[in-house]
């Protein structure tokens, strides 16, 4: 390790995978930060080289002033492309973002100042909005998950309680923390097993630990993945699958709390169809209930490190690479 390694305030990591439409205005945006100390960790899990030539270009035309550094997983998975991205970086801050998303100018700035404010944070989500470009195709029907943060909050043993909140496009960790924290669970997450919820499991292992975790308003990216109305019912049923696998994961362990956020998702799902029923709706749009059914059968194939609450392999479970979820790019207007 490099004395200018040793120095670094931030490290960013951006996982991709076949999205070279996006990838370069996502590296692009958050090489125009205006920060000092940082660096930058692509994890590529690519199928072809498109990505990894597009990330050498921005790293030759930002080299005055970071250095971007890619690498290439052989084996897909999101939580197993944060754990490499994290054991691969030296910044005191983990900055995480998608190769979907573009960022403002003051992002890491952001970032470094709310940990700043709050030394016992551990993690820390911000908004993730709809770009100003997609929201007239929004309203006319195309679904760009986004996620509004209204005040600031402090989720703490000591502070608020916990709920499920946060999405990874826009995540940063502190690093003195992970060791009693842990690594991400590589059977949930996109590309897992068990598809999704990643972000959910980490934030629920990191209340546990004791340590805070943060939801910033100031702390501001813009999402361009999109998913039109057919492509969403998949992204819905990998949601629940990855819900159901983190709740049921941590029930297995004896977690009481775990076991009563549970109970109300399973509620909300009884109740959502029940309104179906009498309304005389079509069910066939709701993917998300089967989906958590799923994902409890499917979790419950897999042993458990009740330590660390870590899924690990078993003799009728695999850590074998699902298929992405469909999504659409856009590019940012200029």
């Amino acid at each position: 390790m490099s004395d200018s390694d040793t120095k670094l305030k931030i490290s960013v990591v951006i996982c991709t995978r076949n999205r070279p439409d996006t990838v370069g205005q996502a590296l692009e945006s958050v090489a125009e930060c205006d920060f000092e100390a940082f660096d930058v960790h692509v994890m590529d899990q690519s199928t072809d080289t498109l990505t990894r030539d597009i990330v050498q270009n921005l790293a030759t035309r930002f080299a005055s002033k970071l250095k971007i550094n890619y690498h290439h997983l052989d084996k897909a998975g999101l939580s197993r492309a944060y754990n490499a991205g994290i054991h691969g970086s030296t910044g005191e801050i983990i900055a995480c973002t998608d190769d979907d998303v573009v960022v403002p100018s003051n992002w890491l700035r952001e970032v470094w100042n709310a940990f700043a404010a709050d030394p016992t944070a551990a993690l820390l989500y911000g908004q993730v909005l709809i770009p100003p470009s997609l929201l007239e195709q929004a309203r006319a029907g195309l679904i760009v998950p986004h996620l509004l943060v209204e005040r600031l909050q402090r989720l703490a043993k000591d502070g608020e309680s916990f709920k499920v909140f946060g999405m990874g496009a826009n995540m940063a960790l502190r690093r003195k923390e992970l060791p009693r924290i842990g690594d991400f669970d590589e059977a949930l997450g996109g590309g897992g097993p068990l598809r999704s919820s990643q972000d959910f499991d980490f934030a629920y292992r990191t209340y546990l630990s004791g340590a805070a975790i943060i939801l910033s308003p100031a702390v501001k990216v813009d999402h361009y993945g999109t998913r039109t109305p057919e492509q969403w019912g998949g992204t819905m049923k990998a949601y629940g699958i990855g819900d159901g696998a983190f709740y049921s994961k941590h029930i297995r362990c004896g977690d009481a709390r775990a076991l009563w956020l549970l109970t109300k998702v399973l509620a909300r799902c009884s109740a959502r169809h029940l309104r179906h029923l009498v309304l005389k709706q079509s069910l066939l749009e709701d993917q998300y209930t089967p989906g958590v059914l799923t994902g409890i059968r499917d979790g419950a194939k897999f042993d458990i490190d009740r330590k660390r609450r870590i899924y690990r392999e078993s003799r009728t479970a695999k850590m074998t690479v699902s298929e992405a979820n469909a999504v659409t790019g856009a590019q940012r207007g200029r």
